[in-house]
């Protein structure tokens, strides 16, 4: 394997434990004004792990299939007093169905794809609930998260 490879291996490494580090903010989130926030990291994370998948895809690597990691974190599980509007909410659980379809399998651009498909609905999905949490006061507007350039 070149070195490109070696390169490409450590950048699937970082978005992945990326992805694990924002998922893992879920699963121990308190029920406060930080949720439009950790959506925002959750939509970044799923952003890095389709460029590295598509990167790794264009190396020649193939994402190892798994079965899904079980069910979603509490506060992204459907029936949980989520905030937002619904038609986020059930377009936000198509993708991870999405995602959890195409993680069963090896194609590295359908994974890419379905990341893609989470980043953008979980951004909308944190755009929104920031605004609400905003004017609601329960994220103070010294706290408006900030977003990449």
């Amino acid at each position: 394997m070149s070195a490109g490879g070696d390169e490409i291996q450590q950048e699937f490494a970082e978005a992945q434990e990326r992805w694990r580090q924002a998922s893992l903010a879920h699963r121990m989130a308190p029920p406060d004004g930080g949720f439009s926030v950790r959506l925002r990291e959750l939509a970044d994370a799923a952003r890095a792990e389709a460029v590295v998948c598509r990167k790794a895809d264009g190396a020649g690597f193939e994402w190892p299939p798994h079965r899904s990691a079980g069910q979603q974190p509490y506060e992204l599980q459907s029936g949980t007093a989520r905030r937002g509007p619904e038609g986020l909410w059930q377009r936000f659980d198509a993708a991870v169905a999405e995602l959890n379809r195409a993680g069963a399998g090896t194609n590295l651009l359908e994974v890419a794809g379905a990341h893609e498909l989470l980043a953008d609905v979980a951004g909308e999905l944190a755009a929104e609930i920031e605004r609400q949490e905003l004017a609601s006061g329960v994220l103070g507007a010294g706290r408006r998260q900030r977003r990449s350039a």
